[in-house]
């Protein structure tokens, strides 16, 4: 499969997403700035490294200089804490925008061409994904559930959709969408809500392509066919 788009241009969309983040903080101390918070968060997940910024902050004090720096463009290496601290009351809506400029720019291109099948249309799988667990640790927007033991455990979903095409192990992340406790309790009504609240934010961005959604069996009852055959 050809490669389209540069990983470069692929990072300066995501770069730009990060100079538009909120800073909430009000005092004085902003010695890291929001967007070294997101590089540094990014640059983990990146380099599948959890020790990756440890290493860069020992890299820039004997040698001036670190490849955070030069792979990532970043200022200063803030810490775990200082991420955790700089990015968690920033909505993770804030970068949804990057998935759709993605995909934008792979329309242009012959990639997604590549994924048109079945006279043309594009294959989107939804499917939920949990990416947090705990019985003692909980925030207002966990979800719940509570075993034949009594026992309550507290988790975050979320619905992960993707353009699939058959024999290839390559995918188009799509925006995802996380489930929210206003949705219900139980495991089936939450992500069909979720997936429902997907399909409202971003049918548009498709057009005018046919699209064909796929999904497990939790999606096959009459209302949702009706309501998802847009």
């Amino acid at each position: 499969m050809p490669d389209p788009i540069a990983l470069e241009h692929l990072m300066t969309i995501l770069f730009e997403q990060f100079e538009r983040l909120p800073d909430h903080r009000t005092g004085q101390n902003s010695r890291y700035s929001i967007q070294d918070a997101a590089k540094a968060a990014f640059s983990v997940f990146f380099t599948q490294s959890a020790s990756f910024l440890a290493h860069q902050q020992t890299m820039q004090q004997s040698k001036g200089r670190s490849n955070a720096e030069t792979l990532f463009q970043m200022d200063q290496i803030p810490c775990d804490n200082q991420i955790r601290a700089l990015l968690d009351p920033i909505s993770s809506g804030q970068l949804f925008g990057v998935f759709d400029q993605v995909y934008q720019q792979l329309a242009e291109t012959e990639m997604l061409s590549e994924f048109r099948v079945l006279d043309e249309q594009l294959l989107v799988s939804l499917d939920g994904t949990g990416y947090f667990s705990s019985k003692t640790i909980q925030c207002a927007n966990c979800l719940q559930r509570t075993s034949g033991q009594g026992e309550t455990s507290y988790y975050h979903s979320a619905i992960t959709p993707v353009i699939v095409r058959p024999g290839s192990p390559q995918v188009i992340c799509l925006a995802p969408e996380f489930m929210m406790p206003q949705d219900g309790h139980e495991k089936q009504d939450c992500e069909r809500a979720t997936a429902k609240r997907w399909l409202k934010f971003h049918a548009q961005l498709f057009e005018p392509h046919t699209v064909t959604l796929l999904g497990d069996d939790l999606y096959c009852i009459s209302p949702n066919i009706d309501e998802f055959n847009l």
